[in-house]
């Protein structure tokens, strides 16, 4: 990392502020190239992380915007490196200009990501706060922000250094008996080593089983809405969405394949998914729909299925319910169109299975009935308690290598039991320990850096 990179660090639209950045060993050089102070010395005079007003040149000298410059130098700066930052007006033709006059005063363009690897490679991150900073910056509910800041601030990778030290020491221990048997070392008991391992899986247990709940805080539950044609479904999904997304007419079957879209509901990120009305129809087109109807209802963490409030009860209503009810997942029963009918009992005859979490009566078209609606999300979705923002597994990579190591220590525990020796043993804890370095980065394949990069944007 001999060379100096440079990016515009805000989006491309015009805007109160626009920020260009630097890292590198010549970034505070590059900055006193483009940037004239109004009163005192140039940048590399200037104390650290002190905000100067002056001038922007373009790469011919010609003054671009009044704005304000900061360096940071090493190690003290986001990457461990050299650092400037220009705050600009958000004009995107002016930073563009000053992007082209740092360029010709010898950075060249960041990657995306380039930023934080850098943080990463120079030990100012480890590789959760990482994926935390991405995880950050697209964060669409308040749940997923505390969870980001919680594990950018090291609450995860301090879980994982703890099992890590742990599983360490009992290694160390080891080898020290092995190596220098004639040390005055405490001998290596199979006790200690048994009762390290199960605290050990029972710690990678517990951390294992927050996945599910952090990959839906992140990405959103997926949520179908289902039910037989004209229940109200679209308008339903249009009404949650508070636009027109999907096409609604009285025509049965008009919704022919799935429509998906996210919303923040109740502090809950859902995905919520608008499927066709599910029924035998000899129409190709409309079967199709349906089997997708069908796919999404499996894939689904909730289920709103919505029978018509302002109709008789049909076979479809009944399957419908049905399917909800053995999915094996939360669902909700939700009556539409109460502005026809009024406050409608619900059906008396529930259907086998598991009951519904909420049975609600609600007008799509009026919005009567959708904060009871928004309640019972909430309570299916408790948001995690502010203590435990950034404990929880995120992606689908921690899951891998937490699992790993969770395996690699059953194995342990299993070959002690089993009466195998403790450097058998052994090998599978120090298999454990290698798959806690890639979760945290300690050890790492260039290869998953790359891919846990390139989700960044440019200038971060």
């Amino acid at each position: 990392m001999t060379d100096t990179i440079a990016a515009i660090a805000t989006p491309p639209v015009p805007s109160a502020i626009g920020i260009l950045r630097l890292s590198g060993p010549g970034a505070i050089a590059a900055a006193d190239g483009v940037f004239t102070p109004f009163h005192g010395g140039p940048m590399s005079t200037r104390p650290d992380r002190a905000l100067v007003y002056g001038a922007l040149h373009d790469r011919d000298g010609g003054v671009i915007d009044h704005c304000l410059c900061t360096v940071s130098r090493a190690p003290h700066s986001y990457t461990g490196e050299d650092a400037a930052e220009l705050q600009c007006h958000g004009s995107p033709a002016a930073l563009a200009l000053g992007l082209e006059a740092l360029f010709a005063a010898g950075a060249r363009q960041a990657l995306p990501g380039e930023f934080t690897r850098r943080a990463f490679l120079n030990g100012k991150l480890d590789l959760t706060g990482a994926e935390a900073v991405a995880d950050l910056i697209h964060a669409e509910s308040p749940a997923a922000v505390y969870q980001a800041a919680g594990q950018l601030g090291g609450a995860l990778a301090r879980i994982v250094d703890g099992i890590y030290d742990r599983l360490t020491d009992l290694c160390a221990h080891f080898h020290a008996v092995l190596d220098y048997p004639d040390e005055d070392i405490e001998p290596f008991e199979a006790a200690e080593l048994s009762q390290a391992l199960s605290r050990a899986a029972a710690e990678l247990d517990a951390l294992a089983d927050t996945y599910k709940r952090g990959r839906l805080l992140n990405e959103g539950v997926p949520c179908a809405i289902v039910g037989r044609p004209n229940a109200g479904k679209s308008t339903l999904f249009n009404a949650l969405l508070g636009r027109e997304r999907a096409i609604v007419t009285d025509i049965p079957g008009t919704t022919r394949d799935t429509v998906e879209e996210r919303i923040n509901f109740g502090g809950v990120l859902l995905r919520l998914i608008d499927t066709a009305g599910l029924r035998e129809t000899e129409d190709a087109v409309e079967r199709l729909g349906v089997e997708r109807s069908r796919a999404a209802l499996e894939g689904a963490e909730l289920i709103l299925a919505v029978t018509d409030g302002a109709a008789d009860v049909t076979p479809e209503d009944t399957e419908v319910l049905r399917l909800a009810s053995r999915s094996g997942r939360p669902w909700i029963w939700v009556v539409s169109k109460r502005d026809l009918t009024g406050p409608s009992a619900l059906w008396s005859t529930a259907p086998d299975g598991n009951a519904p979490a909420a049975s609600i009566s609600l007008s799509a078209r009026t919005g009567e009935g959708l904060d009871k609606l928004e309640q019972a999300v909430a309570a299916l979705f408790p948001q995690p308690p502010r203590s435990e923002a950034g404990s929880m597994l995120t992606n689908a990579r921690q899951a891998e290598a937490a699992n790993r190591a969770r395996q690699a220590v059953r194995r342990g525990a299993e070959a002690l039991g089993a009466g195998m020796p403790p450097d058998a043993v052994v090998a599978d804890v120090e298999e454990a320990l290698s798959a806690l370095g890639e979760l945290t980065g300690r050890t790492v394949r260039e290869d998953v850096t790359a891919r846990i990069f390139a989700r960044f944007c440019v200038g971060k």
